[in-house]
C-alpha cells in the first residue's frame, strides 16, 4: 500500500520513464534518413521521458531523478543481458517461425551502442536534474517551461553527441562530417519535440496538484 498520493504519484511517473527509456533503447538499433542525415528511430519514445524527468524534478527533487535514473540504467543493462542470453539459445526451424538470424538482427545490438546509450543516458540525466535546479532557484516556482525546456535544451545536447560518439565514431563506423550532422539532426529533432511537448508539462504539473491536494482534505 502506498502512504499517500504522492507516493502514487512517483510510482505511476517511474513507470512511465522506465519504459519509454528501455524501449527507446530495443528499437534504437534502427536507422533513418532525415534529409541527407541518419537518426535513430529511438528518439521517439524520449520527449516522454523529458516530460517525466521534469515532473519528478519538480514534485521529488534532485535525488528522485537521480535514484530513478540509476535505476533505469541497471535495468537497460539488464535487459540487454537477457537479450544477449537469448540470443546464444538457438531457436526451432521453421518456415513462420522467427529464425536466430530475424532475432539477432532485431536485437542484436553491438557491445559499443549499448555502452553509448546508458553512458549517454546517465550523462544527460544528471546535467538535466542539475540545470533544471539551478533554474528553479533562480525563478522559484515561475516559469516552469524555462527551467524544463532549458535543462532539455543542454543536456540533449550532450546526449546525441555521447551515444553516437561511443558507439559509431569511436568505432570508425562514422566519419567526423557525418557524426557531426547526425548528432546535431537528432538534437535539433528532439528538441523541436521537445518544445512542442511544453504543454504536457503544465497539464501533467495541473493534474498532479489537484491529485495530491485531494489528501490534504
Amino acid at each position: 500500500m502506498f502512504h499517500s498520493k504522492k507516493d502514487t504519484v512517483y510510482v505511476v511517473l517511474a513507470g512511465i520513464f522506465i519504459t519509454n527509456a528501455v524501449v527507446a533503447e530495443l528499437i534504437g538499433g534502427k536507422l533513418i534518413h532525415v534529409g541527407s542525415a541518419v537518426m535513430s528511430i529511438g528518439i521517439l519514445p524520449w520527449p516522454v521521458v523529458f516530460v517525466t524527468t521534469d515532473l519528478i524534478n519538480e514534485y521529488f527533487g534532485q535525488k528522485g531523478v537521480r535514484k530513478l535514473s540509476l535505476i533505469t540504467a541497471s535495468l537497460i543493462a539488464y535487459t540487454f543481458i537477457i537479450l544477449y542470453l537469448a540470443m546464444q539459445i538457438p531457436a526451432v526451424n521453421g518456415e513462420k517461425l522467427v529464425s536466430d538470424e530475424q532475432f539477432n538482427g532485431v536485437f542484436g545490438q553491438s557491445m559499443w551502442i549499448i555502452v553509448g546509450s546508458i553512458t549517454a543516458f546517465m550523462a544527460s540525466q544528471l546535467i538535466d536534474v542539475s540545470i533544471f535546479h539551478f533554474v528553479k532557484n533562480k525563478t522559484g516556482d515561475k516559469m516552469i517551461w524555462l527551467r524544463s525546456t532549458g535543462s532539455t535544451v543542454i543536456s540533449q545536447l550532450f546526449d546525441s553527441f555521447i551515444v553516437l560518439g561511443i558507439a559509431f565514431w569511436m568505432t570508425g563506423k562514422m566519419d567526423t562530417p557525418t557524426f557531426i550532422i547526425s548528432a546535431f539532426t537528432g538534437y535539433t529533432v528532439k528538441l523541436i519535440i521537445a518544445v512542442l511537448m511544453t504543454p504536457l508539462i503544465y497539464l501533467g504539473h495541473s493534474l498532479i496538484e489537484k491529485y495530491i491536494a485531494k489528501d490534504g482534505k
